[in-house]
């Protein structure tokens, strides 16, 4: 049976926020199934997520590999049928109660998918130079120019998901998403959410963190995606590069 709205949260190690994050959105959207999608943790994210009310997924049930945002998000939207679905991140705590604001336009079919727009880092964030990599290809590719292009707080449609052929993997994710919409024609509004969540800073895993994402997102721009499907032997990959 389809839902409304369903609520897709990867997480891996998020034991001290996810429990703050489920119980924001259980204020906010009471009535949203909310899925945690659980990538190999080692810390208690799966049994604090539990107590919360959310129903948990462990992606190596499914997947021969884990550590990739993009694989346990097409993951979920295969699991649970729903007519839109709501992407965050495990850490936003108690600001998750802002997600209705990315709904919203997207259930009244104003748009296709949303982009949360976040408060600037400032001196806790980085150099922006993986964001500002992402905003010129895109504007080189489509023509537009996006503020938050690797933002991974979005809401989506069913009907945009299913016109995709894959994700691009890890934190080319939001990249790939953004510019596949775009190239089907989809409707995308950018829209200012005060959402809060951790910033690496510029220490030493900031920079391991970003090296990582710059990889990714070089990836996603080089066409890379990648599908999960049912087969006889499980769930099976499907590559493909545009």
């Amino acid at each position: 049976m389809s839902v409304r709205v369903a609520i897709l949260i990867p997480a891996r190690n998020e034991a001290e926020s996810i429990r703050e994050t489920l119980h924001a959105l259980r204020e906010a959207l009471p009535d949203a199934p909310v899925l945690v999608l659980d990538d190999g943790s080692v810390d208690t994210t799966a049994e604090r997520a539990l107590q919360a009310g959310a129903q948990v997924v462990s992606v190596s049930n499914y997947l021969p590999r884990t550590g990739s945002k993009g694989d346990a998000l097409w993951l979920g939207w295969q699991l649970i049928e729903a007519e839109n679905y709501l992407f965050l991140d495990a850490d936003l705590g108690s600001s998750a109660r802002y997600a209705p604001r990315l709904l919203t336009p997207v259930q009244l079919r104003y748009a296709d998918m949303t982009i949360g727009v976040l408060p600037p880092a400032g001196r806790t964030g980085g150099f922006g130079l993986v964001v500002h990599l992402a905003r010129c290809y895109l504007r080189l590719r489509t023509g537009r120019q996006f503020r938050a292009p690797l933002s991974g707080q979005r809401a989506i449609r069913r009907e945009l998901l299913t016109r995709l052929r894959g994700f691009a993997p890890g934190y080319g994710l939001e990249l790939g998403l953004t510019l596949d919409a775009c190239l089907l024609g989809a409707r995308i509004l950018e829209i200012e959410t005060p959402f809060e969540h951790r910033a690496y800073g510029r220490t030493l895993k900031g920079f391991l963190h970003r090296a990582r994402q710059l990889r990714d997102v070089c990836l996603a721009m080089a066409g890379v995606r990648k599908a999960w499907y049912n087969c006889p032997s499980g769930i099976c990959p499907t590559y493909r590069r545009e």
